[in-house]
């Protein structure tokens, strides 16, 4: 049996749910298909549940630090795993019924529940059925990397997935990679009581920051109690007893470090394994990505890939974007493109690290006269009101344009900070506008202008 439809969008991800609602709206016979959870990462598994257990986690720590603020905890801060999984499944819960009946309810639009594939340029099979469209919008996101580490088939070990069904605390949990993922799993689980370790293979955490940016993150969890092992450049895991034991080859001793459990945050893969690609003749690169041009185009005509798949973004607000821009250029006659965008994204520990365009390593690559300013959150009013000065703020200007080329705050409300520079670089404008701005005190946004007032040359 064949269905025909004017439009398909295979994965219920950030772009999925939304350009197929908008696709209905216009009048074409829209399918949605969905293989497991409607949502996709961001919703089941990724930013809202994750995020809700750092809610849950901060709570713990801020309980904890109460006698700094002048309060009188008699008793010892507890956490209820249970209880923190059960408020976590709540919140996930709404969220997936909410997008559910939001495609449920959408004249024009069938959510279909089963894995898809391609069987030609212009249909894909599910459940037995053949669904033909003349326009097709691959939305199937990523999933954990699961390295091909010595020892791992032997252990049970975790990924930021299968972390959403524990429900207990964990004595010490070891954490493999250094870089977002991780470092948001280690300050959580360290919060709620666990022990916590982790190995990185590089030399510093998340690498992709400036330096400094790494080493204040890395001083910040320290001081938490996390422990850390860098350069661990040759990483194999064991059993010993009821223990999980991981092998580091590092610079420093000792070489094994023994655990209760084991989380694996080395990066994501692709979902296109399992789609049919090759029938359909849809071209990927050498990691598994589907290849798109600029307005995130396959090189089949008809056949379009958005959010993680297509390896132009790794989070939920670069999928959301791609929906805009395919959106507006097919049903708008627009001309955006991914190109347009700027770089910014958040590491939700806590403090945040909020982050937009270029880092400075970024700005010495490409040769650009630049002006730098810096400042510790220990100037910043508000943190120091509420007794949180860790951290520290910089902007990266063209020395020629004036145009800001980067920002990094890292500090309270860095994650929202970060926006009102964010802003100012869509616009085009010079650092200067900022420079003149009134900002309202006390506040962390009103240290910017004071940021940009003391540039040095980038030497």
């Amino acid at each position: 049996m064949r269905e025909h439809y004017d439009a398909i969008v295979i994965g219920t991800g950030q772009s999925g749910p939304a350009l197929a609602v908008r696709l209905a709206g216009t009048g074409r016979k829209t399918a949605i298909i969905e293989r497991k959870l409607v949502g996709g990462t961001c919703v089941n598994t990724g930013c809202i549940p994750t995020k809700t257990l750092i809610a849950s986690a901060r709570a713990a720590y801020v309980a904890r630090r109460g006698g700094d603020y002048g309060l009188i905890i008699d008793a010892p801060i507890g956490v209820d795993m249970a209880r923190v999984k059960a408020r976590k499944d709540e919140v996930v819960r709404k969220s997936n019924e909410g997008v559910t009946q939001w495609l449920q309810g959408t004249s024009n639009l069938t959510l279909i529940e089963g894995h898809a594939r391609f069987e030609s340029v212009k249909s894909v099979r599910v459940n037995g059925r053949v669904l033909e469209a003349d326009s097709i919008f691959i939305n199937v996101g990523g999933r954990a990397t699961v390295p091909d580490m010595p020892g791992l088939a032997d252990i049970p070990y975790l990924t930021n997935s299968s972390m959403m069904a524990v429900d207990f605390l964990p004595e010490h949990l070891v954490i493999v990679g250094g870089s977002y993922i991780g470092l948001e799993f280690a300050q959580m689980y360290r919060r709620f009581g666990s022990r916590v370790t982790v190995i990185e293979m590089g030399p510093r955490l998340i690498a992709r920051e400036d330096e400094e940016i790494s080493t204040a993150i890395q001083q910040i969890l320290e001081a938490e109690g996390i422990e850390f092992r860098l350069n661990a450049k040759c990483v194999a895991v064991k059993r010993e007893g009821n223990r999980i034991v991981a092998q580091a080859s590092c610079d420093q001793a000792p070489h094994e470090i023994a655990g209760s459990h084991l989380l694996l945050a080395v990066g994501r893969v692709p979902n296109t394994d399992d789609l049919g690609l090759d029938k359909a003749g849809i071209a990927t690169d050498e990691r598994g990505f589907i290849a798109v041009d600029d307005q995130l185009r396959t090189n089949v005509p008809g056949i379009w890939a958005l959010g993680d798949v297509n390896g132009r973004g790794a989070f939920t607000h670069t999928s959301y974007n791609d929906y805009e821009i395919v959106a507006d250029n097919l049903l708008e006659g627009d001309t955006r493109r991914v190109g347009d965008r700027i770089v910014a994204y958040a590491l939700f520990i806590d403090p945040p690290l909020g982050r937009a365009g270029m880092t400075e390593r970024d700005v010495r690559a490409a040769g650009r006269a630049a002006l730098v300013g810096r400042m510790p959150m220990t100037r910043v009013g508000r943190a120091r009101e509420r007794g949180e000065t860790q951290g520290m703020m910089k902007m990266l200007i063209d020395a020629e344009t004036k145009r800001i080329l980067g920002a990094a705050i890292l500090g309270i409300d860095g994650d929202e900070v970060i926006h009102s520079i964010l802003d100012v670089m869509y616009a085009d404008a010079p650092y200067t506008v900022i420079r003149r701005a009134m900002h309202i005190h006390p506040t962390v946004t009103e240290l910017i202008p004071t940021l940009v007032s003391d540039l040095k040359p980038l030497v």
